[in-house]
């Protein structure tokens, strides 16, 4: 007696583009494939489909009305529950300006028209294969409880493992409708970062500070890609060392936390930037630091920290 195997589901692909003629041509050909067809005839309709349902690939026209395909693309790739699924364009634009312009939209392939049904499909499952193992490798780190996510050098997320999603929408929420984003301080951040030089920025960021007085740190991992930074989002207790150095020196909540940096060695520049003051300010809590600790500078102020923090 043998044992049936379940059916292997069938592929999604969301087809977009105003022209009917195209829309039944392509229907036909991936139905015939053995593909379920999703159709939209614009960009917007596009982007409210993909709103409901998020399909393995994703086969786009490049000029369309209204919103077209390559802005479309754009705003598609800043929703992180669909960032990670394929964009194929379609287009009859050959120009090598064209075709960079549909890359750095976030395509990662693009077919010229008229369509040759078999070379689209065959490249279309070459680009789905690609997306699964990258797809499957963000589940494992997510079962692994790795709370990773990529950016761009401007800042966007590109995609995020799944607690690391439920992390930025619980302090952040999802108000635009287009999935989760970095706030403006940590894409400032990153941005100067990537510019400047690591040596330049603090190692990690504070991005957002919740109720409970838990911390989100974002920290770089590494580079994944030409336009792609890996980066690692940690929880820090609200009960963390700049708690414990306010209550242990009758401290404000800022000072403490200007204190708690002062005693891990980062300059006031660094300081400033992680929490997201001017240097002047940071001086001017470092003097009320050192007349409440009734020490004269920073050395004495950071070894005063630290006994703190051993309870001596």
């Amino acid at each position: 007696m043998t044992m049936k195997s379940a059916a292997r589901p069938r592929d999604v692909v969301l087809v977009v583009d105003d022209s009917p003629e195209a829309l039944s041509f392509l229907t036909d050909a991936l139905e015939e494939a053995g593909v379920t067809v999703l159709v939209a005839l614009d960009g917007r309709k596009a982007l409210a489909l993909l709103e409901q349902v998020t399909p393995d690939v994703i086969l786009m026209d490049a000029i369309m009305p209204g919103l077209d395909g390559f802005e479309t693309c754009r705003q598609l790739k800043r929703n992180s529950q669909v960032a990670h699924v394929p964009v194929i364009f379609m287009t009859g634009l050959t120009e090598t300006e064209h075709i960079l312009k549909g890359f750095a939209a976030g395509g990662v392939d693009y077919v010229t028209k008229p369509i040759v049904a078999e070379t689209l499909i065959a490249r279309m499952y070459a680009h789905l294969a690609n997306a699964r193992v990258a797809q499957s490798t963000r589940a494992a780190l997510d079962v692994t409880g790795r709370t990773l996510l990529a950016a761009n050098h401007k800042g966007e997320v590109l995609w995020c493992t799944p607690q690391t999603t439920r992390m930025l929408e619980a302090a952040f929420g999802d108000d635009t409708g287009s999935g989760v984003s970095l706030p403006e301080e940590a894409r400032r951040w990153l941005v100067e970062r990537q510019a400047g030089g690591a040596t330049r920025k603090p190692d990690s960021v504070v991005i957002a500070t919740l109720a409970d007085g838990r911390r989100l740190r974002l920290s770089p991992v590494g580079q994944t890609g030409p336009d792609e930074i890996l980066l690692q989002l940690a929880e820090e207790s609200g009960a963390g060392e700049d708690r414990q150095l306010k209550d242990k020196l009758s401290l404000t909540p800022r000072e403490a936390e200007v204190l708690m940096w002062v005693a891990n060695g980062k300059p006031n520049r660094d300081i400033a930037e992680i929490l997201g003051l001017s240097p002047r300010t940071v001086d001017k809590h470092l003097e009320q630091i050192y007349s409440k600790l009734g020490v004269e500078n920073r050395a004495a102020a950071a070894a005063m920290a630290v006994r703190a923090l051993n309870g001596r």
